[in-house]
This record gives C-alpha cells, structure tokens and sequence, in this order.
C-alpha cells in the first residue's frame, strides 16, 4: 500500500498500479472533472500513469485552467494538429510542436506551403479527432528502437532529435494510429480538447537556422472552455486593430524600406514629433535627476569589445568589422565602452561618485530576417542607456534610485501595471562568484525595501552581471520587455576603471547599466499599441486642427492657428473647400486630440467651437480658455 497525501491535508492508501485517474476519483471526483494530469512529489504525470516507489507520495491535481494544465492541454492539441495534417497530407514530414505562451505550433516539412484553406481543413479534421476521444497512451523505447520507429515512417527530423538524447531510454505517445515523440504528460484523450482555433501560419527554419530547410510553422491556441477561447481570439482580434505596423502606415508616423534596409527605421514628420518630444521629456527629467548627457560616436575600434567581452559573447549579432587604415571598425552595438572612455579621461576621487551618464545612443545588432518585427525588433535602435559609476557603499541606495525613477518615466507615459523580475546568473559567466552574490544580494535587498513584487528568473542575467527586468502590461493586458537594471563587477576590471578612494589608494568602481524605457524604437512601438495610435495631449504629434465652415472663415482661423502656435501648441489648419463632415472624419481617423470648428458665428463672437476625437462637443468658449484647457493637459501624467 502506498499513502496518498493531497494538498488539503487529505491522506488515503492505495494499491502500487492504481492509476492517478482512480486516485483523483477516489478523493474527488468533481475535482476530477477539471484535472487534466496530477504532479507527485513536484512532478507532472499523466493521469493515467500508475503509483509505484515510494510509501508515501503527495498528489496534487493540475487543473486544465492552470498555468501547468493549459501548457498541458495545449501540448496535446499540437499532437492532434499533427495527427490531422498527416491523415491529410501523408507526405508531411513532423518536426517540433511545442506548447507556447497563449498557444501552441507544430512545424512540418512540406513541398508546398499551406493555404489558409488548408488551415480550415487541418481544424475541421482536428475537431474530428477530438470527438473520437482517442486515448493518449505513452511507452518507453530503447534508443535504437524509437530510432527505427521513426526511420520506418520516414521522420527524419525525428531521428535526429532521438539521436541527441543522452538517455538510453526514450518516450512516446499515441493516439489512435498517430505517434510521436514526446515526453509528455498530456490530457488522458482528445476529447478533453474542446476549445481550440488554429490561428495563422509562418516559416521557421529547422532549428533556427537560416542554413536549414525552411518548414511550415501552423500557429494555434487552446482553452479550458470555449468561454475562455473567445475572449482569447476577442483580444487578438483588438491586438489586430492597435498593431503598430498598421497604424504606423495609416497615421503616417514611420516607415521601413527594402532599398535603405530590413530592421532600418525610418522617422516620419508626424512619428518623429513624438519621438522629439520623448527625448525632450527623458533628457530634461535626467538632468533633475543629476545625470550628464553625453554623446558617442556610431563606430570605434573593435578591440573595445574584444577587451568588454562582447565580442565572444556576442559575435553573432554583432556587424562585420571594416579595414580604416588598417585598423578595424565596428558599428557600435552597445555604448557602454564609450562611456567608460569618458570616466576614465581623468582621474576620479570618491568624492566624485556616483557619476551618472546618460546617452540617447543609437546601435547596430545584427537581427536574423526572421526575427525583425516592425519597431519591436530592428537592427538600428536608439537606447535610452545610462551607465553609473559608483562605490560599493552606494550600490543598493543607486538601484533603489533607478528602481524609482524608471517607475517615474513608465507611468508618466500611462503605464501602471508592471511585472518584475530578477534575473540570476547564466551558464556561460565572467567574474568571481563573490561579486555575482553581492550583486544579486543588492538587487534582491533594492527590490525588497522598495516594497516591489518580483519573481526569479534563474539563469537569465547577462555574462557580466545579474539585472532586474521590468515589464509593462499594456491596456489589454500584453506585456512588454523595455525596462531593464544590471549591475557590473567585470567591466571595471576588464577596462581597468579605477577611482581615488578616502585614503588615497586606487579602488575599483561597480558600474550599473540601465535603460528605462529599453530603445526609443521598441518603447514608441508600445505606445501606438497601447493607445491605439490615439496619443495623450501631451505628446500628440498634432494637438488641434482647425477647421473652416467656408472660405470667409480663414482669415480668423488663420488668426487662430498662429495663436495656438504661439502658445507652443502643436495646431494645424484646414481650410480646404470641404464639407465639415468630411474634414471631421478626417482628424477624427488621424486621431488628432482636438478639432476646432471656425463658422459664421465663431469668427462674430472671437470664439472656438472645441471637438474632441472621440466625438464629445464641448461648448464654444473664447481662444484664451481653450488654450489653458489644451496646456492643462500639455504635461506628462494627464493622459486624456
């Protein structure tokens, strides 16, 4: 008999070779209904796998709507979108099919692409195979037997992946006629999936690489109830009408062009008004907050990154060199060597320190084709970088300082929701571990008295330092890497970055890296998304259009636009021969804040009729009221 403790204190015994099926029924069985694997002891297993080891064991169902039990349900309904495209298309051969965040994909190897008709019939197939309610049934398999199972079907990307496992040993899983290789768990059967949609296609290069064959990536998701299912394909469908490449072209805000390069971004006027008044905003902020804007070049020596570590660790993102005079140049990819030129230009007391650079520096990575994504994922991108110099002493009070202003510039833009997260030492590292465990102590100590949430993530800080990654969740709840804090023992010592200490000995700074809103690129990207391209007040590229009832009205909408000018508010004037209807759809689709209507009767009284975007008419009011309506809103933080 073994003993089966339950996460409510609940104990029972039961036979080794029940299965965790009857375990659940037994204890359970409404609880049993949402379960969809259990974990013993920490660890997944299917439900129809069976107690056996230990005397003692603890039981914890997984329920479908858990985070566990999604990724679960959605690593099963991969297998089912495979076993439907190879009863479609036997020709196909099966590479990865992954759970994923809010999804899953299956990637195949097939002569000819799908089609979104195709999609219709590979989800019209899998909605068959779920109602036959297949059971998933798992074996282990020597190595050299799951290498012929494999080799007899003709899956070759199979037989390579079997072959890299160290284990002699490995599993699979069948439903029905279908088989794969899987570690598993999944749903007991098919029929526990009732809330799927395949959602688009993509090509994906057998394991990344552009040198491999090119397969056919099917995107889909999975839900524990339909309910669930349409309030996913509800946002998506929003994320659709907010996507930045979308309202980039319609608002005329940017542009990308195959003759100049892919991941090169183009600022338009109107997109390049915002972008100034961001700088403006994040420049005049940084000086309140004691930092020294600097300006670097865009190409160095490539030794700089030899001696940083960058080279080595990021070579493959990093741009060819080229011969100047026999000398070998690199666009820059990051900044903080430069800044670390500037520091060491003069000798340093430790009355100097902190010494805080700030940089809108612009570099150059070298981003696959694949992975360029409208302004989220480019080659040339501006950061927004700060690197600050400091003593030991100062290291915990400077993060707390970061930590508070990088909240500061999120929520002046309108974000308030954040998640946090702490990220550890990687596999591949440079620097003693006695700096790596004072570093994550210093992050973990400003996060903690600062009174902020954060998880762990294990494994994900940079070669030469831990960091703390900050998150915004946008207005429909997607998040967003931008923000990130990362303190550097190693630089220092690479570089050879010193200061003059109290007793007058040569003693060694720690760096911080920081950027606040990530890359200009990527941050303006968030707020088309985030807004909907319909800006706030204050940093709309357009705060008011004027506009003209009849072509008598223009002298004193004239009169109106230089005004508003005047005052430092961004206005434009309409006054083409027009129908005001039509003039008012127009601003409305450019989502211009303000309209104003100058009529017969505006021009007699010296007043503006105001509009705002969304359709409200306020009532006409003198132009010097309107004016400290606009300015009240013309201020970071007033977000309407």
């Amino acid at each position: 008999m073994i003993k089966v403790i339950f996460p409510d204190g609940v104990e029972s015994s039961c036979n080794e070779g029940t299965t965790f099926f009857e375990v659940l029924k037994g204890h359970d069985s409404e609880i049993l209904k949402n379960s969809v694997a259990v974990k013993v002891d920490g660890e997944l297993k299917d439900l129809r796998a069976a107690l056996k080891g230990d005397s003692t064991v603890r039981v914890e169902p997984v329920t479908a709507d858990s985070k566990e039990g999604l990724e679960i349900l959605r690593h099963s309904a991969s297998h089912v979108m495979a076993q439907a495209v190879k009863s479609l298309y036997g020709n196909v051969k099966l590479a990865i099919g992954p759970a994923i965040e809010d999804g899953f994909y299956y990637d195949f190897d097939t002569e000819k692409p799908f089609t979104p008709e195709d999609l219709e019939k590979i989800e019209a197939r899998m909605k068959e195979i779920v109602k036959a309610d297949y059971r998933f049934t798992s074996d282990a398999l020597p190595k050299k037997d799951a290498i012929a199972l494999f080799a007899g079907m003709g899956e070759r990307y199979k037989e390579e992946i079997i072959s890299e496992i160290p284990d002699p040993t490995v599993s699979v899983y069948r439903q029905s006629d279908f088989t794969d290789l899987c570690r598993g768990p999944h749903v007991p059967s098919t029929g526990y999936i009732k809330a799927f949609k395949l959602t688009g296609m993509a090509g994906a290069y057998w394991r990344g690489s552009e040198k491999n064959k090119m397969l056919q990536r099917v995107y889909g998701t999975a839900f524990a109830t339909k309910e669930a299912l349409k309030e996913h394909l509800d946002r998506l469908e929003e994320a659709k009408r907010r996507d930045h490449r979308k309202l980039g072209k319609e608002l005329d805000l940017f542009s990308t062009s195959e003759e100049i390069g892919s991941g090169l971004v183009l600022w338009h006027p109107l997109g390049s008004t915002v972008r100034r008044l961001i700088e403006d905003f994040w420049k005049n902020e940084h000086v309140k907050d004691d930092y020294s804007i600097v300006y670097t070049p865009h190409v160095a020596q490539v030794g700089l990154w030899k001696t940083s570590g960058h080279w080595d660790f990021y070579r493959e993102n990093l741009y060819s060199p080229m011969d100047v005079e026999g000398q070998e140049y690199i666009v820059k990819p990051m900044n903080c060597p430069f800044h670390i030129q500037i520091y060491k230009s003069r000798l340093r007391s430790y009355r100097d320190l902190p010494i805080r650079y700030a940089e809108l520096g612009t570099v150059y990575r070298y981003e696959r084709s694949g992975a360029l994504h409208g302004l989220l994922r480019v080659r040339g991108f501006t950061q927004d970088d700060a690197h600050i110099f400091m003593t030991p002493s100062q290291l915990e009070e400077e993060i707390k300082g970061v930590l508070k202003f990088t909240l500061y510039i999120l929520k002046s833009f309108g974000f308030n929701e954040f998640d946090i997260f702490l990220s550890t030492r990687p596999e591949k590292y440079v620097g003693d571990l006695e700096n790596w465990t004072r570093a994550e102590a210093a992050l973990k100590g400003a996060l903690e008295s600062t009174g902020l949430k954060y998880s762990i993530d294990p494994g994900e800080g940079v070669f030469y330092g831990p960091k703390i990654d900050i998150k915004i969740k946008d207005v429909i709840g997607r998040s967003w890497q931008c923000s990130t804090i990362q303190v550097d023992f190693n630089l220092p010592e690479r570089f050879d970055v010193t200061y003059r200490d109290e007793n007058g000995a040569e003693s060694r700074p720690i760096m911080i890296h920081r950027a606040l809103m990530g890359s200009l690129e990527r941050f303006f990207g968030c707020l088309v998304e985030h807004y909907a391209g319909a800006f706030p007040t204050w940093f709309a590229p357009v705060q008011a259009v004027i506009l003209t009832v009849t072509d008598r009205n223009n002298d004193y909408a004239e009169t109106v636009c230089k005004r508003l000018r005047e005052e430092g508010i961004r206005a434009e004037l309409d006054k083409r021969n027009e129908k005001l209807g039509f003039k008012i759809r127009e601003a409305q689709l450019k989502k211009i804040p303000y309209q104003l209507v100058i009529g017969d009767n505006e021009v007699k009284d010296g007043m503006v009729a105001p509009r705002k975007r969304g359709g409200e008419t306020l009532p006409a009011m003198p132009l010097d009221e309107f004016i400290r309506h606009i300015q009240a809103e013309n201020r970071p933080g007033v977000l309407k």
